[in-house]
């Protein structure tokens, strides 16, 4: 059964905070609220935590992560951001956006595309994802909590108990989230390609 916590969605409380960490690195699973609806969660380096996202979300091998940062400097440690990706990135964060950049050595190579040595990386404008990642003091590996046959991330803490009890290890409920996915931005190849819309403004990387 899994653990639920009900945080404030704009003070989170430290103890509640500390214990989602102490999941995480126990090689825990968690459902917690991004600005983008819910997702799920585990350790970088964690690939049980990988195999058990993609058994929930029925997802291939081939499934690419993403790696939600506390904020532009860890962000940093893991991607090579050049100075006009920099600024552009920089001006867009904390929002619903999701970059693709070239992965730094710190990326598991299991998690970088396999030709393209990429990876996604954002950095949420939700004060309780940002708690956590802070707190653990590395990026969460991610994915929307999208359940198969839906199009679109769930929104609700309480009713991702009801539905994943039993799969996931704590559900973090901070309150009601919008569905709409983030805004993804290749810069793989130097110059900003809006790969998807979503949430965030496209017009400032076209």
């Amino acid at each position: 059964m899994a653990r639920y916590l009900d945080v404030h969605p704009d003070n989170p409380q430290p103890r509640a905070i500390a214990q989602v960490v102490a999941l995480l690195e126990d090689g825990g699973l968690v459902a917690y609220p991004t600005d983008s609806g819910y997702a799920l969660g585990c350790r970088m380096d964690d690939r049980e935590g990988a195999d058990r996202i993609r058994r929930i979300r029925h997802l291939d091998d081939r499934h690419h992560f993403t790696l939600v940062c506390a904020d532009f400097a860890q962000l940093g440690h893991f991607v090579m951001v050049d100075n006009s990706a920099f600024r552009s990135i920089k001006a867009a964060t904390p929002g619903p956006y999701t970059f693709i950049l070239r992965a730094t050595s710190e990326v598991p190579r299991r998690l970088a595309h396999p030709k393209k040595k990429t990876v996604g990386v954002r950095i949420p404008d939700d004060t309780v994802a940002q708690a956590i990642v802070a707190a653990l003091g590395e990026p969460i590996l991610s994915s929307s909590l999208i359940l198969p046959g839906s199009t679109e991330a769930l929104t609700d803490g309480w009713a991702i108990k009801e539905e994943l009890d039993h799969v996931v290890d704590a559900v973090v409920d901070g309150g009601e989230r919008g569905s709409e996915p983030t805004t993804v931005v290749d810069f793989s190849d130097g110059a900003p390609e809006v790969v998807r819309t979503g949430a965030g403004d496209p017009s400032r990387f076209e």
